[in-house]
């Protein structure tokens, strides 16, 4: 499942459209929020949603962020942020579990991040979190954005 590598050129080399195609397309969906969500025992917060068209055999990367999460009173069991495909009881395309920190003012970062294909077509990403018990949140604000990126990294 290797990145298909663009090749290098020489001086008076024409650039075709096959080669063109293969370069990575950049950003295709972008989704942010700044408001804080509460997170739960089940999983059902949807924190974040993004859709796109995808194209068939190119390369995806997509990007969970999380800039601050705080638990409540008691430190719950665990969390897990997952990014699903099409809603929130989809299939977990990644997930992160990070171990609660003790302190309920400690913060914490979490980061979801990997490279997949997608059949061509629509195509809808669903960021969502939960603890294991008690509660935390996802904090949001103008300085705390909590974000779902997806890049078109190139050709699969």
């Amino acid at each position: 499942m290797a990145i298909s590598p663009n090749v290098d050129f020489t001086a008076g080399q024409i650039l075709t459209a096959t080669q063109q195609n293969q370069f990575p397309r950049g950003i295709v969906s972008f989704a942010q929020v700044v408001t804080t969500t509460g997170l739960t025992t089940t999983e059902a917060v949807q924190i974040t949603s993004s859709a796109f068209t995808a194209v068939a055999n190119r390369y995806y990367r997509v990007t969970y962020y999380e800039p601050l999460i705080q638990i409540g009173a008691t430190t719950p069991s665990f969390l897990a942020f997952r990014v699903r495909l099409t809603n929130l009881a989809g299939t977990v395309l990644a997930l992160s579990e990070p171990e609660p920190m003790p302190n309920p003012s400690d913060g914490q970062i979490v980061v979801v991040q990997f490279v997949t294909t997608f059949t061509a077509g629509s195509t809808v990403l669903v960021a969502t979190g939960a603890t294991g018990s008690s509660t935390a949140s996802a904090y949001g604000a103008a300085t705390t954005r909590r974000q779902l990126i997806i890049e078109d990294i190139g050709t699969a």
